[in-house]
């Protein structure tokens, strides 16, 4: 609820990393790995805004930011075949209207 991430190892409770308030105080709404590159995330804040994260370009702070204008972004998921090595991610955005959105991420964030 106040925009801290932690990263945990399943055989332990305490945090590999975290990071505290990694959107500015907003809460998030969603989380997701990258299905084609296992070192990026992605974050959604209330405030419709999308944070990409590259661990291995910046364990610090996320690479991107992104604000999705004029519409209020309820949740997000990612699209993409892990077994391909093409390069293709999408974000499928669902807004409080019901409209719902795609859009690829650039290729630097998605080849394996």
């Amino acid at each position: 609820s106040d925009g801290s991430i932690r990263l945990h190892q399943m055989t332990s409770e305490y945090p590999l990393m975290q990071w505290n308030d990694s959107t500015n105080g907003q809460p998030i709404i969603a989380l997701q790995w990258a299905l084609t590159r296992p070192a990026v995330f992605f974050v959604l804040d209330a405030s419709s805004n999308i944070y990409i994260w590259d661990l291995l370009e910046n364990d610090l702070q996320p690479v991107a930011k992104q604000t999705i204008p004029s519409e209020n972004v309820v949740t997000m998921a990612l699209l993409g075949e892990p077994e391909k090595t093409n390069g293709l991610l999408g974000i499928a955005l669902a807004k409080g209207c019901g409209q719902i959105d795609i859009h690829y991420v650039k290729k630097k964030w998605a080849l394996p």
